[in-house]
């Protein structure tokens, strides 16, 4: 009897160290699931810049011209009344917007012609003022060569055009002359529109 109640007594011991060990994994565990942690972030925000093209007939007054409203150019000597040999010049002056917050390139696009009108050539020359004449087209650098035919564009000329410093202020103006000529072979009593494209990209 004495050794069976010893037996007991023992059994009893090793549940209780079995309860304690457990005790004691359950506290462990909870450290473990205590554990410090920090984090961090970043963001980025993104916003399109602007990018626009505006143009002048007198170098002052500028605004963006589209196909349906393009700029009518002034020439020196009346366009309704050309004869033969005679040169008539108007000057442009194409400039970026005060909004615009990049660089870009002009490509001169392939003119048009409206009506029925033969024997007219023009050159178009990258000039430093809003004068136009047989001078300025002299001096300067032709973007279409002389005797080009009137409605057409060889190759793709380009120019660069810089947005403006400080930010917020138009970019400089690149200053053009227009320059068309009366041949010989003037038809008279007719009469034709043309029309120049100036696209600019991005840079």
């Amino acid at each position: 009897m004495v050794h069976v109640v010893s037996v007991t007594r023992n059994r009893k011991g090793i549940v209780r160290a079995i309860l304690a060990g457990g005790i004691v994994l359950g506290v462990g565990a909870a450290i473990t699931l205590a554990a410090w942690n920090s984090s961090d972030f970043a963001t980025g925000t993104f916003t399109a810049g602007t990018f626009a093209i505006e143009g002048s007939t007198d170098g002052s007054q500028y605004s963006n011209h589209a196909s349906t409203g393009a700029a009518s150019l002034t020439f020196d000597v009346a366009a309704t009344n050309l004869s033969p040999n005679v040169t008539t010049y108007a000057p442009y002056a194409v400039r970026l917007t005060a909004a615009t917050t990049s660089n870009g390139t002009v490509t001169l696009q392939q003119g048009t012609i409206t009506g029925n009108l033969t024997g007219l050539s023009y050159t178009i020359v990258e000039t430093t003022s809003m004068t136009c004449d047989a001078a300025a087209v002299t001096a300067g650098t032709a973007l279409v060569p002389a005797s080009t035919a009137l409605g057409t564009v060889l190759g793709t000329p380009t120019f660069p055009l810089t947005m403006g410093s400080p930010s917020g202020t138009a970019g400089s103006p690149q200053y053009l002359c227009v320059a068309v000529t009366a041949g010989s072979s003037l038809t008279q009593a007719q009469s034709a529109t043309a029309t120049w494209q100036f696209t600019a990209t991005s840079s």
